[in-house]
């Protein structure tokens, strides 16, 4: 069969190179054409565009960029048209994909969706898109089962595929802390300079920098110069996973990284800040509805990582919280909820469910 996939960041990139290996393991005459990035493309399929020409980041930045958006949308329906597929996959990436699956369903196309949006964070009333234009919905967060039966979807868990990515890396000496600034250039400038400026204060320890694939690392580069970081500091980019591997603490930015970091057991505190208006206007949609921003607290539905938001991120308070994650009480106590949160997400195998499921 001929299967089109679309992915638009580079968590999506990962998962979905999974599952185009899953895929063609299942369908060896698979035919698989992608929007997505390298992953997707080693793992078999034809990339048509990379993430990193989709990815915007708030409503501003959105709203500033809706014209290079709209040209993606129309570019990628007519490739669509072109190929053809008997299967459309859509990869979490709801802003885009969402849009897609209205157009697809008039289209008379198959559509899966795999890994869903937040909409039971941002907007609960695009569950009404789901249910009218979507054919399968593939979750991996126990609790959206739940969520999107409330709504009348028929939702299937499959199960966390950073499980399966976990598994894969061995075990490491736990010698240094990561930082995780995010992996949008917006994110980045903010978290970064603020994470340096903490770990300066506890110089006694060494400290990586992961930058995110798809970034250059000239940007990283200048951000670093420009910043007074710690004096045992290290760049490494595009290699997450083993940054995470070998790390006894970490510093994320908000996002995927925050399940990932959890993933590998390692202490973390979350952070986040973004415009004000950007802030102001995601209290209004969220607040009422959801507790934390850490996909952590949220899958435990209880505070497990210490969340530092807006004002709150700063490198003084980012010091303090650093500290109590390195040793003492609160490590402990996070060390045992990692595990328990890793109980929680259930088995490996998540993209073979997956690609089962598409196939049919």
């Amino acid at each position: 069969m001929r299967y089109y996939l679309i992915a638009g960041e580079a968590s999506g990139d990962l998962h979905g190179s999974r599952l185009v290996a899953a895929l063609r393991a299942l369908d060896p005459e698979a035919e698989i054409r992608a929007w997505g990035g390298e992953l997707m493309e080693q793992a078999g399929a034809t990339v048509v565009k990379h993430y990193r020409d989709l990815a915007f980041m708030g409503f501003v930045e959105v709203i500033r960029n809706l014209p290079t958006i709209l040209a993606n949308f129309r570019a990628c329906k007519r490739d669509i048209e072109s190929f053809r597929p008997d299967r459309l996959v859509l990869i979490d990436y709801p802003g885009f994909n969402l849009r897609m699956a209205k157009w697809a369903r008039r289209a008379g196309l198959d559509i899966s969706y795999y890994i869903s949006p937040q909409i039971w964070a941002w907007h609960t009333s695009r569950v009404k898109q789901v249910r009218a234009n979507v054919d399968r919905m593939l979750v991996i967060l126990p609790f959206e089962t739940d969520f999107y039966a409330e709504h009348g979807v028929q939702a299937t868990f499959v199960g966390h595929p950073l499980l399966d990515v976990v598994q894969d890396r061995p075990a490491r000496p736990r010698e240094h802390i990561a930082l995780l600034p995010g992996s949008r250039k917006q994110e980045i400038s903010s978290s970064l300079p603020r994470m340096l400026a903490a770990a300066a204060r506890l110089p006694e320890h060494d400290y990586v920098v992961a930058g995110a694939p798809g970034q250059d690392e000239g940007f990283y580069r200048t951000l670093l110069a420009e910043s007074d970081g710690p004096p045992r500091l290290r760049f490494v980019s595009g290699r997450t996973y083993d940054v995470l591997a070998g790390a006894k603490a970490a510093l994320v930015t908000s996002g995927t990284a925050t399940l990932e970091t959890a993933l590998f057991g390692v202490p973390q505190v979350v952070c986040y800040r973004g415009s004000r208006l950007n802030y102001w206007l995601a209290r209004k949609l969220v607040a009422s509805r959801i507790q934390f921003i850490s996909l952590v607290n949220l899958v435990m539905d209880r505070e497990v990582v210490t969340e530092l938001i807006q004002d709150d991120f700063t490198a003084e308070r980012l010091t303090q919280e650093l500290k109590k994650i390195i040793a003492g009480p609160l490590r402990d106590r996070q060390l045992k909820d990692l595990a328990q949160l890793r109980q929680t997400l259930g088995e490996g195998g998540a993209a073979e469910r997956a690609a089962a499921a598409i196939i049919g």
